[in-house]
């Protein structure tokens, strides 16, 4: 997949969840460029356009981070805090979905500036569903910031 024009990044460990949630966005034609990555340390890599994602652009950021919180390498709000700490990805929205239910994840989150946090639904169908308005929202009725935005300040 040419990473330059992903809509959705998805940061995700959870191989059920991953396939819950692209089957979700692509079920509704939400989002035809989904890039999958499994651990923070990956999701740094492909925001901060290194390593394996050094061919990347900050010129094209994912129009949506979907994040996890507990991850494998960086957790999630550790991914979240130098997100939102550096000028050239701090515009870019991220939504945590996670299956935490703890209000200092919940606070966490809030406090380090996320655009929306969601707690996975247990049953299949709410989780479709949660999924499927997460990306109405975000690529359809939300309106992106101009890649300007993205520029060092």
């Amino acid at each position: 997949m040419e990473t330059a024009e992903v809509e959705i990044l998805l940061v995700e460990d959870n191989p059920k969840d991953v396939e819950l949630t692209l089957h979700a966005l692509r079920k509704e034609n939400l989002s035809k460029c989904i890039q999958v990555v499994r651990d923070g340390e990956e999701a740094l890599e492909f925001l901060f356009c290194r390593g394996t994602y050094s061919n990347r652009s900050f010129d094209n950021p994912p129009k949506l981070v979907v994040l996890d919180l507990k991850l494998p390498k960086v957790d999630g709000l550790e991914v979240l805090r130098k997100v939102k700490n550096d000028s050239r990805t701090r515009a870019i929205p991220v939504a945590i979905l996670t299956s935490s239910n703890e209000d200092r994840d919940l606070v966490a989150g809030y406090k380090l500036g996320v655009n929306s946090y969601i707690q996975k639904p247990v049953d299949f169908n709410q989780f479709r569903d949660t999924v499927k308005q997460l990306g109405l929202y975000w690529l359809m009725v939300n309106q992106s910031p101009p890649s300007s935005a993205f520029s060092e300040e």
